[in-house]
């Protein structure tokens, strides 16, 4: 794939102003793309991805939204228009990640996860489907192993990115043939945070490693330049650990 391949395209990364959200959206810009960027709390994470992407020759905006609120959604995705003129490219990248015994998980808790996770995805790319159809754009949603595989002490999050699976394919028939919609679905990534649980992971993952946020924002670069005729995959980047 070529170095320019989103010359003159505008994209959207919900959540991109750190960890795999930024690399997402740093990914997209060398290809050539605008990109927007939304952040709840990242404010500081924020200002520096977008002068990433500026140094990078690319316009970029940092915009606050909250996924989970339509109000939001719709003037975060006008302030993108406002300032791009155009949406090529979404990538549903905003998501929270909890842990908890099954039967210790308050409906709170529950319907905190699926209101990001699920919901999220839902209202982003309604709001924008519109100027992706204008645009015959893609719609990119991060996913992950947790939603093919069941992991006990996850319940509420594998729920979420199952059922934002099950959306992917819906969005791929419901908004056809203008825009393709696909799903990354990342297994352990490597990231500043991460714990002795990396060992662990890398050891039981046949590429003998654990991904990194980079391996992730490939995959998203593949879909948003890749065939348009690919639509509706689920695309698991995990060095083959959904296999063991």
């Amino acid at each position: 794939m070529s170095n320019h391949v989103l010359d003159g395209k505008s994209v959207l990364v919900t959540g991109g102003a750190r960890r795999i959200g930024r690399e997402i959206a740093l990914a997209l810009a060398r290809a050539g793309a605008d990109a927007a960027i939304t952040y709840r709390k990242s404010q500081a994470e924020a200002r520096e991805t977008v002068g990433e992407i500026e140094l990078l020759g690319r316009r970029a905006l940092a915009v606050e939204c909250d996924v989970r609120c339509e109000d939001s959604v719709r003037e975060a995705v006008g302030a993108v228009l406002g300032r791009f003129g155009r949406l090529d490219v979404l990538v549903n990248n905003a998501a929270v990640f909890e842990s908890g015994a099954l039967e210790s998980i308050s409906l709170e808790a529950w319907d905190a996860v699926f209101e990001t996770n699920a919901r999220g995805p839902f209202l982003v790319a309604r709001e924008a489907l519109k100027h992706l159809r204008a645009a015959e754009g893609r719609i990119v949603n991060i996913g992950s192993l947790g939603g093919m595989r069941a992991w006990a002490g996850h319940a509420h999050y594998c729920g979420s990115k199952a059922a934002l699976h099950m959306l992917t394919q819906t969005m791929a028939r419901a908004f056809a043939p203008e825009v393709s919609v696909n799903c990354v679905a990342p297994g352990w990534i490597d990231l500043d945070d991460q714990t002795k649980a990396s060992e662990r992971f890398a050891a039981r993952t046949p590429m003998r490693r654990n991904g990194t946020a980079d391996d992730v924002a490939q995959a998203v670069l593949f879909f948003a330049a890749g065939p348009k005729f690919v639509t509706g995959q689920i695309l698991g980047v995990d060095g083959g650990l959904g296999l063991v």
